[in-house]
């Protein structure tokens, strides 16, 4: 009977490793509206496929590919994997969320690691025994030296992962600051996947913190995890970009703030005043700063400062706040108890249910028909009283 070469564990690599191929080149050959996104995300999918056969390969002495390679060539292509998977996902994050997002000059910095491991690894001799602590010849300073391999192919992926869930953080902020109606699922399975990541990612720095200081069968477990996590994941973020990546609104880049920005003029306070209650603008559907601005002839940066600063909100908050009261308004109004709730939200500015639920029960108190029921006795009685 032949000895098992895999076990469960090394299956789910491999899983992985396959699954991260076809994936990658089935996103490099469908057609998209956002090309960088699919080559960022395939260069994602290529990173985890690399790194994830050089682990397998490095820890099962059963899996080959050449004694050379296996020896002397694995570490290079492990740990440009596995610090190039942290960049590849926060720009596929920046790619998606950012209008007219491009790979600049200034983004090669990102490389600088790999080019620093590399000749790591080169000047001090680093092979797959030493990654894998199995050389006889294994001396103190050549297992720090190796340490500190680990501690950057661990350390940098984590710093990425929290930066990509800044950078959704961010994008959700500057969504309010830009537009006054936006779905909140796809942001929001986009910060669910990159605190995935970043969890996976955390499991296999815990991993390696443990087997520096306790017992290595723990260690081996949180490794482990990781895989499994990782593989999911991957199924997941795959399924985001073909059902969810492309309805993502993007978000115009901040400039930086200057003195100018943060002084308000009363004319300025006055055109918002008038685009909301002569021109009422809140009615329009799917309105953004950017037309917002050209209907009252005032600067982006000024209607946003009066919205922050004036009116202590964003720009989303304060149009939905307007749509709200014209939604009482009408709801309270027999001339309108004909209209359906979904007359009413339409009628309002609102182009969502979900939207318009959310923000009548958080700043009315109570449901839309809920008021209308409320409502209904008070307008029979004034209208009596003035009969």
């Amino acid at each position: 009977m032949k000895a098992q070469i895999f076990n469960i564990h090394d299956v789910v690599l491999l899983m992985t490793v396959a699954e991260c191929f076809l994936l990658a080149i089935f996103q490099a050959v469908l057609p998209v509206t956002n090309r960088l996104a699919s080559i960022l995300l395939s260069c994602f999918l290529l990173c985890v496929a690399v790194g994830s056969a050089c682990v397998l390969i490095l820890w099962n002495g059963d899996v080959h590919i050449h004694p050379v390679f296996d020896r002397h060539f694995l570490p290079y292509f492990l740990v440009t994997a596995l610090i190039l998977k942290g960049p590849a996902l926060y720009l596929y994050v920046a790619s998606l969320t950012r209008e007219s997002f491009h790979l600049q000059p200034r983004h090669l910095w990102h490389l600088t690691p790999v080019v620093g491991a590399m000749l790591w690894l080169a000047i001090f001799r680093i092979d797959s025994l030493d990654l894998s602590f199995r050389s006889i010849d294994s001396t103190e300073l050549s297992r720090s030296l190796v340490d500190c391999v680990w501690h950057v192919v661990k350390a940098l992926p984590f710093i990425y992962g929290i930066a990509a869930v800044l950078l959704t953080k961010k994008y959700q902020s500057q969504l309010k600051d830009q537009y006054s109606d936006f779905s909140t699922t796809e942001p929001g399975w986009l910060k669910v996947l990159t605190i995935g990541f970043l969890v996976s990612w955390s499991l296999s720095g815990i991993a390696h913190i443990i087997a520096q200081t306790a017992s290595p069968d723990v260690s081996d477990s949180f490794g482990i995890a990781d895989n499994y996590v990782t593989f999911i994941l991957i199924n997941a973020l795959f399924t985001y970009s073909l059902v969810y990546a492309h309805k993502l609104l993007t978000t115009k880049h901040e400039p930086i703030k200057d003195k100018h920005d943060e002084k308000l003029t009363d004319s300025a306070i006055e055109k918002v005043q008038q685009g909301m209650e002569i021109q009422k603008l809140y009615l329009k559907h799917n309105l953004n700063i950017e037309e917002f601005s050209k209907r009252i002839d005032l600067p982006v940066k000024e209607v946003s400062a009066v919205i922050n600063k004036h009116y202590g909100t964003n720009f989303f908050e304060f149009m939905n706040t307007y749509r709200v009261e014209e939604a009482k308004r009408l709801l309270s109004d027999e001339k309108h108890a004909d209209m359906t709730v979904l007359d009413v939200l339409l009628q309002s500015g609102f182009n969502s249910k979900s939207a318009f639920h959310r923000f009548f029960n958080r700043l009315v108190g109570v449901s839309p028909t809920e008021f209308r029921k409320n409502g209904a006795p008070d307008a029979t009685l004034k209208k009596a009283a003035n009969e």
